[in-house]
C-alpha cells in the first residue's frame, strides 16, 4: 500500500461523507496536488474511475493529466500503472477521463456514471455548467464531486453559490461544513513542502504589490478589483466601520437612496446612511419595481429619515407619484437623481484631493455629468479614509466614509464598489463607465454601490424648519 503524505487540511476530503468538497485557496497551497495525489490513491485502493473537469479545455494538456502523472510517478511511487497520453490506468482499471465544459455542456451529464469527479480551476466554472453538474452528482449515490479554486470576484456563479453563503465561518474557522458540503481554506502557510523559490516570490510581492493583490494571489481573498477601477479593495476594506476605528458619531442627516430595477435580472438596492456612515446597504430580488418602491418608502419612515432620493433615470422616471404617496405625512424631503444631467454647481471651483491637474477647474469642466461627479466624490472619501485609517491622518469625519460589518451582503458591495471602472475621455473629463458598457465587460450591475453615489448628492446639513409668528387680526 503507497504512503499518502497529503496537506492535513485536505485530508477530510478522504474521510468525511459529503458529496461537495471544495478546496479554495491562493498560490502555493498544494491543493491540486493534494486532490490528485488522494485521487490516485482512492484509484488505487478502490478502483474508483475520476471525471475530470475543467469549465475551458482545448485538449489533454490544458487538463490535471500531467498532476496525475507526477502523482503516480514521484510523489505515491505506485508501479503497474499505464500512462497513456490522454489517461492513466490503475492495475485494477481504474481510469481518468478528462473534458471541457464550455464546448461540450452535457459533458456535466457524464458525471453521473462516475463515484469520484474533480472540478479543477472551479473558479472559472459558468452558472450552465454548475447548474446541470450539481444535480447530477447528488443523483448518483455514494458520489462525490471536489473542486478546487483560487477565488475571483465575489459575484462569480462559483464565489456566490460554494464561498459567499459561508464566508463568515470559512474567515473564522478555515472551514465550514453541513450535510452536503465540506468547505475549507487552504494557504501557502498549510504547505509544508513549499519551496524556496515560491517562499522568495511570495517574499517579493508582500513587498511590492498591492495588498488587494497579495491577498488574491496568495491568501484566496476575492479580486473585487477591475483595471481603471476608481476605488481600491485596500480603500474599502479600510472603511469597514471607520467610524469605530477612528472614533467618530454620525452627524447630519438620515438619508434613504434607493436604484430601482424591475423583474429580471437586476436586483434592486437601497442604502441607508446617517451623516458618514452607511449602516445598511441592502438588494432586493424579488418582485416588480412597484413593490421594490414600497420596500423602500417603508425603510424610510421605519428610519425616520429626513430624505429619500432614488434613481430618476430610465424605469425610475415614472416613479414620482409613488414615491410621494408612500411618503405622504411625513416630513421627508424627495429627490429624482438624474445621473446623465449636468453636474451640480457647475461654476464652483473643483477641489481634487490628489490631482494637480485639476486645480482651477469649475465642477462643470472637471466631471461629465452628475455620476461622475458623486461616484469621484464617493472616490474622495474612500480615499480620505484609507489614508485616516492606515496612515494615521487627520481628515474631518464629514468628508469620510464608514461602511458598517453588519450589512448583510457586504461581500457583494465590495465587488461593486471596487468593480467601477472610469472610462477614458478624449477632452479630459472624468467619466464613469455606463451600466450598459459595464455589462459588456461582464461586469454586474452596480445596483447598490449606485445607492452610495447617489446618497452622497444629498448635503448632511439639515435646515432647521422656522414657524412663522402668527399675524394678529383685529376683529371688528
Amino acid at each position: 500500500m503507497p504512503t499518502l503524505n497529503v496537506n492535513a487540511k485536505l485530508l477530510p476530503f478522504i474521510t468525511k461523507p459529503q458529496p461537495l468538497k471544495i478546496a479554495i485557496g491562493g498560490r502555493s497551497s498544494g491543493k491540486s496536488l493534494g486532490v490528485g495525489d488522494m485521487l490516485a490513491f482512492e484509484m488505487d485502493a478502490k478502483g474508483y474511475d475520476i471525471y475530470c473537469l475543467r469549465e475551458f479545455q482545448d485538449s489533454v494538456a490544458d487538463s490535471v493529466h500531467k498532476v496525475f502523472k507526477s502523482s503516480i510517478e514521484k510523489r505515491l511511487s505506485l508501479s503497474g500503472w499505464d500512462i497513456q497520453a490522454n489517461t492513466v490506468i490503475a492495475p485494477n482499471g481504474a481510469r481518468t477521463t478528462y473534458k471541457g465544459a464550455n464546448r461540450n455542456p452535457d459533458a456535466m451529464q457524464g458525471a453521473q456514471d462516475y463515484l469520484r469527479s474533480w472540478f479543477e480551476e472551479a473558479h472559472r466554472a459558468s452558472q450552465a455548467s454548475l447548474d446541470k453538474l450539481l444535480p447530477t452528482i447528488i443523483r448518483n449515490p455514494g458520489a462525490q464531486c471536489w473542486f478546487t479554486a483560487n477565488p475571483q470576484s465575489s459575484t462569480d456563479p462559483f464565489s456566490r453559490r460554494f464561498i459567499t453563503p459561508y464566508y463568515d465561518q470559512l474567515m473564522r474557522d478555515g472551514f465550514y461544513e453541513d450535510e452536503m458540503h465540506y468547505i475549507v481554506m487552504v494557504n501557502w502557510r498549510d504547505n509544508p513542502w513549499r519551496n524556496d523559490e515560491q517562499n522568495m516570490l511570495r517574499e517579493w510581492d508582500f513587498k511590492h504589490i498591492s495588498r488587494a493583490k497579495y491577498d488574491w494571489i496568495w491568501e484566496g481573498a476575492f479580486m473585487d478589483e477591475v483595471e481603471d477601477s476608481i476605488i481600491s479593495a485596500e480603500e474599502f476594506d479600510a472603511a469597514i466601520d471607520a467610524h469605530i476605528k477612528l472614533g467618530f458619531k454620525p452627524v447630519g442627516k438620515k438619508v434613504i437612496s434607493f436604484d430601482p430595477a424591475d423583474t429580471g435580472g437586476d436586483a434592486k438596492g437601497m442604502s441607508y446612511r446617517h451623516g458618514s456612515i452607511f449602516y445598511d446597504v441592502m438588494q432586493r430580488k424579488a418582485g416588480d419595481v412597484n413593490e421594490a418602491t414600497d420596500w423602500a418608502t417603508d425603510y424610510a419612515i421605519k428610519a425616520d429619515a429626513q430624505t429619500f432620493i432614488w434613481d430618476a433615470d430610465g424605469l425610475g422616471l415614472s416613479l414620482r407619484r409613488q414615491v410621494s404617496e408612500g411618503l405622504t405625512g411625513h416630513k421627508i424631503d424627495q429627490e429624482a437623481f438624474r445621473g446623465g444631467m449636468t453636474p451640480d454647481r457647475p461654476d464652483m471651483m473643483y477641489e481634487p484631493i490628489d490631482d494637480n491637474s485639476a486645480k482651477s477647474m469649475k465642477n462643470k469642466d472637471v466631471f461629465r455629468n452628475k455620476r461622475a461627479q458623486y461616484y469621484w466624490a464617493l472616490r474622495d472619501r474612500f480615499y480620505r479614509t484609507y489614508r485616516a485609517v492606515e496612515h494615521g491622518e487627520y481628515h474631518d469625519p464629514d468628508g469620510l466614509i464608514s461602511i458598517s460589518s453588519d450589512i448583510k451582503d457586504l461581500q457583494q458591495l465590495r465587488s461593486e464598489v471596487c468593480r467601477i471602472p472610469r472610462k477614458p475621455s478624449g477632452n479630459g473629463q472624468i467619466q464613469i463607465l455606463s451600466k450598459p458598457d459595464m455589462k459588456k465587460l461582464d461586469i454586474a450591475s452596480p445596483n447598490m454601490a449606485d445607492t452610495l453615489m447617489m446618497s452622497l448628492s444629498i448635503s448632511d446639513k439639515i435646515q432647521k424648519r422656522t414657524r412663522s409668528k402668527p399675524q394678529q387680526v383685529s376683529i371688528a
